[in-house]
């Protein structure tokens, strides 16, 4: 009815007007003319109602850049940073969320993905995944409440992939949330975000979700929830099978028909793939300012770990996130006293220890000078028996100086003075992997790589 389409307009415009404020403009009556036609706005009867947005570029839609592989690595960073604005804004909704929100979506998918057998999907892979997701989430419980208590369950976009993403006016701009089930939007925070960090992966773009997930998790701690990634990450992937295999189900052309079940045949592979992610890890890249550290963690990091990688620790971005300020908006020499420093090393071995229980492996970045800060990571690993390499990464001083100096918005705020004293006082790295540096990072990371198999 016009009412229902009216109240229907207006949740739309209310959910995604905070998202998107230069897309969606409001909500318009269809109104009956005079002469019995039809007409947008007027005083007329009300016969249906739009949501009245501004158009933009359809081909500046994140999926469809993905698709042409025209999807700049560059706005990854502004993305996240997005998306952990919104979330930090997003209403608290304990009474969703939780065990009980994330239950009714394996539920429904599990339903869904049964109806699939015998239609384009095998019974083996889908009676695993309906056997494992549930024995997950028994397993995951306690976290997921707790975080449902403590106000990482909130009123979140709720169908954040690539589709509901686009470029407008040059800023990544999320819009078509969901507005007709709150339940289904109103979730924890890593659960919305992994719909994307799904979405990514499953198209080959590793790197882009490497960058998308530890740029947000330096702008939110939310390091304590990481426990729970890789069952959300499979979730989002299992409903996607079940909606690609739906989808054949309605579709009539056989090429259409094959190809919606070779999708959902590959989203279900996934989904059973990040069940069983690999073994957590510590990997610590050491050196002078200008070494390049920051540059091959971010090359390592999507190898390490199944999606989105590994969990990059820079010192850097945690004094920047303790402070409350963006990463690259540089801090007073104050702020670098031996006191703050030590409270930023205690910060690093504190949440390295978290991503590791979690199951993740981390790339711990920093200088490193003094060997009782190396030796205090490598206690950490030793703790939780997990796997440690140390690498220290070297280059010629005029090398790094010219790299320092050409520095821009970085979240470093390490200048040549900075680079020359720390030269002063580095102690041996004692038992790690001396890296040389100098020349290409692809051939650095190449060396980095081999050392660790070595």
């Amino acid at each position: 009815t016009p009412a229902l389409r009216r109240a229907a307009c207006a949740a739309e415009f209310a959910v995604n007007r905070p998202l998107a404020p230069d897309l969606y403009l409001g909500t318009v009556p269809v109104t009956r003319a005079p002469g019995g036609g039809l007409r947008l706005g007027g005083d007329g009867e009300a016969v249906d109602w739009l949501v009245a947005m501004r158009r933009f570029d359809q081909s500046v839609q994140f999926d469809r850049m993905a698709e042409r592989d025209a999807l700049p690595l560059e706005l990854m960073r502004p993305l996240a940073d997005r998306i952990a604005e919104v979330h930090g804004a997003a209403a608290i909704r304990p009474e969703f969320g939780g065990v009980a929100g994330l239950r009714k979506a394996i539920d429904i998918t599990i339903e869904n993905l049964r109806l699939a057998v015998g239609h384009g999907l095998a019974r083996e892979p889908v009676e695993e995944w309906c056997a494992r997701a549930p024995a997950d989430l028994a397993r995951q419980s306690p976290l997921l409440e707790r975080r449902r208590t403590e106000g990482h369950v909130r009123a979140c976009h709720g169908d954040l992939h690539l589709q509901n993403i686009c470029l407008f006016e040059g800023r990544p701009t999320l819009f078509d949330a969901i507005e007709f089930d709150p339940e289904l939007s109103t979730t924890d925070l890593l659960y919305d975000l992994a719909f994307l960090l799904m979405d990514l992966h499953h198209r080959g773009l590793e790197r882009h979700a490497s960058l998308v997930f530890n740029r947000y998790l330096d702008r939110r701690d939310e390091a304590d929830g990481l426990a729970a990634l890789p069952l959300f990450l499979s979730t989002r992937a299992a409903i996607r099978a079940q909606v690609r295999a739906a989808a054949a189900r309605h579709h009539h052309e056989p090429g259409g028909i094959e190809a919606l079940l070779d999708e959902a045949r590959s989203y279900l592979d996934l989904a059973l793939e990040l069940l069983a992610p690999p073994p957590a890890r510590l990997v610590a890249i050491g050196g002078l300012s200008g070494t390049g550290k920051s540059t091959l963690a971010q090359a390592l990091a999507p190898a390490l770990d199944s999606v989105p990688g590994a969990r990059i620790l820079r010192t850097d971005m945690l004094r920047k996130r303790a402070a409350g300020i963006a990463p690259e908006t540089p801090l007073p020499a104050s702020a670098y006293t031996p006191t703050h420093h030590a409270e930023t090393y205690r910060r690093l071995l504190d949440e390295t220890r978290i991503c590791l229980a979690a199951g993740r492996a981390v790339i711990a970045d920093g200088v490193f000078a003094r060997q009782s800060e190396r030796v205090a990571l490598g206690d950490v690993a030793r703790d939780l028996g997990v796997r440690f390499d140390g690498l220290w990464l070297t280059a010629p001083m005029e090398t790094l100086e010219r790299r320092v100096a050409a520095r821009t918005d970085d979240a470093s705020d390490a200048g040549v003075e900075v680079l020359r004293a720390q030269a002063g006082w580095i102690e041996p790295p004692l038992g790690w992997r001396v890296i040389d540096a100098a020349g290409d990072p692809d051939a650095v990371a190449a060396r980095a790589r081999a050392a660790m198999d070595a």
